[in-house]
């Protein structure tokens, strides 16, 4: 498996990153167009009703597809969310989860992709 970056790489990026730091998001693991991230809960994320906010769970999509794209294209790549929708099967109540991303194809001005949440 030859990857354009390196897992401590993205490791580094979301520490860098404000945003993804405060979320405090962890990197579980790469692989060529894919990346897995464990989200811890807090408290900040509940929204009424005491399940995680659907904006949580858009956010880390979100992240862990642009370091999937990462995997494929490099650090240096600018690439940015161009679309993207949901359909949200379930809930999480006070429980961290996991984010995986996959980019399904590398086109030359989008890249289609999938995430699951567990």
């Amino acid at each position: 498996m030859n990857l354009a970056c390196r897992e401590e790489e993205l490791r580094q990026l979301l520490n860098d990153v404000a945003l993804t730091r405060n979320l405090g998001l962890v990197l579980h693991g790469i692989a060529d167009g894919q990346c897995s991230i464990d989200v811890p809960f807090q408290d900040a994320f509940e929204r009424p009703g005491g399940i995680v906010s659907g904006q949580v769970f858009m956010a880390v999509a979100d992240v862990a597809m642009w370091l999937a794209i990462k995997t494929k294209l490099g650090l240096t790549d600018s690439s940015v969310t161009a679309e993207m929708k949901t359909n949200f099967l379930s809930s999480a109540k006070r429980t961290g989860f996991r984010c995986t991303a996959k980019v399904l194809k590398i086109g030359r001005h989008l890249s289609p992709s999938a995430w699951t949440s567990t």
